[in-house]
């Protein structure tokens, strides 16, 4: 009796996250090359709302299974829960501030800075190490993560 195939997978779960990140990455420049201020509001909004999303998909699924199946996991994702506050805390002050303010920028560009940081580390120390710990359980993560992220952009 053959054994029915599930659809592979297009790109893996860190594929994922590193697409994410790159969108964000874009956003951040599309706000820097910007002059109008509803231009920069609405852009600093998308990657507002870009970050929640993929907090979320980092936070219910992928630091988890870090966390939970790897040596160093623990402590990276104990770090990055810590960043991810930060951000979220900025990223609500942003909100309940006038766009049209010096300090509105000054404020973007600190979660820009806080961003990078966070998205620097990950990149070097927690997908390679994941990539190599969670190989096995890869396909799992990333189809919890398309899921959840395909729940999330529908409510």
């Amino acid at each position: 009796m053959a054994k029915k195939r599930r659809k592979q997978p297009s790109v893996d779960a860190i594929a994922m996250l590193k697409a994410d990140h790159q969108k964000v990455r874009d956003l951040f420049q599309a706000y820097e090359g910007a002059s109008n201020l509803r231009a920069k509001r609405e852009l600093a909004e998308e990657a507002c709302t870009a970050l929640e999303i993929h907090t979320q998909l980092e936070e219910q699924v992928f630091y988890p299974a870090v966390n939970e199946e790897t040596n160093n996991g623990p402590d990276l994702v104990k770090e990055s829960f810590a960043e991810h506050q930060t951000v979220k805390n900025l990223m609500q002050e942003l909100r309940n501030m006038a766009s049209d303010t010096d300090e509105f920028d000054a404020m973007f560009q600190e979660l820009i800075r806080h961003v990078e940081h966070h998205v620097e580390e990950e990149e070097s120390e927690m997908f390679p190490l994941a990539e190599v710990e969670l190989a096995d359980d890869m396909k799992e993560l990333t189809e919890e993560m398309q899921e959840l992220k395909q729940a999330i952009m529908a409510s």
